[in-house]
């Protein structure tokens, strides 16, 4: 997979339908993706606090024990391969330009990191839409944010060579998950911009200082 075009997101589906068993009972082959793309259809048509494990096991035709072979909750489902991805971030960062600043190092890995094929977009906003908005979701949030950001922090260190334990290591994988999500937010509440444009900008406002000198230009404020 080229990991300038992320497309592990499974495609939405126009049927929308519960799985039913098929020909003697026995259900239809199931994966990871499959529970995705029927958990997602019914947390959107039932609420993510209101659909069960079971609801989505039922319309799978599978058991409850099968669900739990995939995920290990409801939550987990919503992250897809989320530990996967973060191996896709270190890859980026490994293998960027050792003549590039560190912040502009930085900024093309994470772009890269967030570069989806057109096809799985809608169903990747609606993945973030739930993550972001949804309260019982954030516990899981914080703990799989905690990872991306050392993952940051290491590669600031390495670079820097500080420790991963000392400030600017620390301040930049802080403010760096704080720039991602600003642009994740951005981009959930106009779905004519652009994410990677997005994440470039807030990724460049972080090198360049968070206050511009001077007025900032009209049509350029959301930049």
């Amino acid at each position: 997979m080229d990991q300038a075009t992320r497309t592990a997101e499974p495609a939405p589906s126009g049927d929308d339908s519960p799985r039913s068993p098929g020909r003697g009972g026995r259900p239809r082959s199931t994966s990871r993706s499959d529970l995705e793309r029927i958990g997602f259809q019914l947390f959107a048509r039932q609420g993510f606090d209101e659909t069960t494990v079971d609801d989505i096991a039922a319309a799978a035709g599978i058991g409850r024990r099968t669900f739990f072979r995939y995920f290990s909750s409801k939550n987990d489902l919503v992250w897809g391969d989320f530990e996967e991805h973060l191996a896709e971030l270190r890859a980026l960062l490994e293998a960027a330009d050792r003549d590039a600043s560190v912040m502009d190092a930085l900024r093309e890995a994470v772009v890269a990191f967030n570069r989806f094929d057109p096809a799985v977009v809608p169903w990747h906003r609606q993945r973030m839409e739930l993550i972001l908005s949804v309260p019982t979701l954030q516990a899981d949030a914080a703990v799989r944010y905690t990872a991306w950001r050392t993952i940051v922090t290491d590669f600031v260190a390495e670079r820097s060579g500080r420790a991963p334990d000392d400030l600017l290591p620390r301040l930049v994988g802080y403010t760096a998950l704080a720039a991602a999500m600003t642009a994740y937010e951005h981009w959930l509440a106009d779905d004519s911009q652009s994410l990677t444009l997005l994440i470039d900008s807030t990724f460049r406002r972080l090198a360049q200082g968070l206050i511009p000198d001077g007025p900032v230009p009209p049509g350029q404020e959301s930049r």
